[in-house]
């Protein structure tokens, strides 16, 4: 095995654990001059429900990364409502810090579909339909199938098994019945293996499709939620024992009742 990767795999794990926890309850300092900055824009506020404002604190380092983080864990929690809109000020203030950063990092999530920008009040969440959904598992599906059966016949065994923490971190965040944790171990373990393939654009790709189907409908059940995100970590510990036993059957098998499930 090779000890290097299999360090790095279990270093990445680690961190997963806890990323959503820091994410979904950051908080930046607040910058001098936001809300002048705010009125001055003409975004309205005024009219909001309160956000409860979460309790720990991030670092000042790349706010704007930390901020994108912290929104992408709330759509994915459920925190942030299909078809309410937000106002740059109002989310700023969740955060504690200025509408700037909160507005590039909300144009990224524009771009990657799931808010779509009001002019002069802010960003809607985008309402996912159910034939989208199945379309990103189907382009998912078209990408990753192919790739994954060819990496079976040829990647090593041990160099499979370098990425168990990885799945067993998506265990661990399915039993805990975290989504945003979940998703983002989900999106590491598909990432490892795709990167086995040596091609930087493919894993861009579908790290992209992935964390687009990733955002939900509605808000589920929690107990529903964590049946199914149980059910989901299973499929990558068998699959990875199935890839380090090389039996191409069985891993044709279960990428395709993975990705069927998606």
């Amino acid at each position: 095995m090779n000890q290097g990767a299999q360090g790095s795999a279990e270093v990445r794990a680690a961190e997963i654990a806890g990323m959503a926890q820091v994410r979904g309850a950051a908080r930046v300092p607040v910058q001098p001059g936001a809300a002048e900055g705010d009125r001055v824009r003409g975004e309205h506020t005024h009219s909001e429900a309160p956000i409860p404002r979460p309790r720990p604190a991030v670092q000042r380092s790349s706010v704007r990364g930390q901020i994108l983080d912290a929104l992408r864990t709330a759509l994915v929690a459920g925190e942030l409502t299909p078809g309410e809109v937000y106002s740059a000020p109002a989310l700023g203030d969740r955060f504690g810090v200025s509408a700037t950063p909160v507005r590039e990092a909300m144009q990224q999530l524009a771009l990657e579909g799931a808010v779509e920008v009001v002019p002069n009040r802010g960003f809607r969440v985008v309402k996912r339909g159910a034939r989208e959904l199945a379309e990103l598992a189907e382009i998912r599906a078209l990408i990753e199938v192919p790739v994954m059966l060819r990496l079976a016949r040829t990647i090593p065994p041990d160099r499979w098994a370098d990425l168990r923490p990885l799945a067993e971190a998506t265990v661990r965040a399915a039993a805990a019945g975290c989504r945003a944790t979940y998703a983002e171990s989900d999106r590491a373990f598909h990432s490892a293996v795709l990167s086995l393939a040596g091609n930087e654009q493919l894993v861009h790709i579908a790290e992209d499709l992935h964390r687009r189907s990733q955002w939900p409908l509605s808000v589920t059940p929690p107990t529903r939620a964590r049946a199914d995100l149980i059910a989901d970590a299973a499929e990558h510990t068998a699959l990875l024992e199935a890839l380090i036993a090389r039996d191409l059957d069985v891993v044709r098998a279960l990428v395709g009742e993975h990705f069927a499930g998606a």
